[in-house]
């Protein structure tokens, strides 16, 4: 007999498998992995010949697409199946911002896309990765649902972008775009109200668990 009831025990045992069981080679981080390895691949599909190919657009496009799934995919696995790892915390941030920006940068490179368009996206995401990092010892800035619209928004924008698309279809993706980076302005805006809100709520408890620390140390001199 140890005292621990057999359904707590079980719980234990259980969390003590899956905590195991969330090494490096998981699903989760085999996907941001297949994010990473899809970002030099698209750059050959992207910028094959001049550039300009319907048919390898299409590759690139499918390249894309397959790098935006597997960032949908795999936080949520990782969150749902505790494979939460110190290389996916690293990893998942760096592969959502290197697609994106890669594609962006291509676009631009290939005149397709204004480079004052990729600026303000790649200023936005860089900036507010940084402020997440400022603030971090404070707390953490949950993902906002004006936050999922605006990549949500993005991948749809930059996809129809890298597609050789023409007539309406051509004028449906610079209003698509256009939506895109008003939700990034605005997005951003808000995550630096927030940040600088979360900064001084983390601020004003350090200077009141101070002034409290001082009182009992006071307290026990006398």
């Amino acid at each position: 007999m140890t005292g621990v009831p057999a359904s707590a025990a079980g719980g234990a045992r259980a969390a003590t498998v899956t905590a195991r069981t969330a090494g490096l080679w998981n699903i989760a981080n085999i996907l941001t992995m297949v994010r990473l390895v899809l970002v030099p691949g698209f750059v050959l599909l992207m910028l094959h010949g001049d550039g300009y190919d319907p048919a390898w657009r299409s590759f690139a496009w499918a390249a894309f697409s397959v790098a935006m799934i597997t960032d949908l995919f795999d936080g949520q696995l990782a969150r749902r199946y505790n494979l939460v790892t110190d290389f996916g915390k690293i990893a998942d941030p760096i592969a959502d911002k290197a697609i994106m920006g890669t594609a962006l940068v291509c676009l631009s490179v290939l005149s397709d896309l204004p480079w004052w368009v990729t600026g303000v996206i790649l200023f936005r995401e860089i900036g507010i990765t940084l402020m997440r990092f400022w603030v971090i010892k404070h707390g953490v800035i949950p993902a906002s649902r004006g936050g999922k619209m605006k990549t949500l928004a993005q991948g749809t924008a930059v996809g129809m972008y890298i597609l050789a698309l023409t007539g309406p279809l051509a004028t449906l993706r610079f209003w698509v775009m256009a939506v895109a980076v008003l939700l990034t302005v605005v997005t951003g805006l808000d995550y630096v109200r927030q940040a600088v809100v979360l900064r001084r709520a983390g601020l004003a408890a350090e200077r009141e668990r101070a002034r409290t620390r001082a009182g009992t140390d006071r307290e026990s001199v006398r």
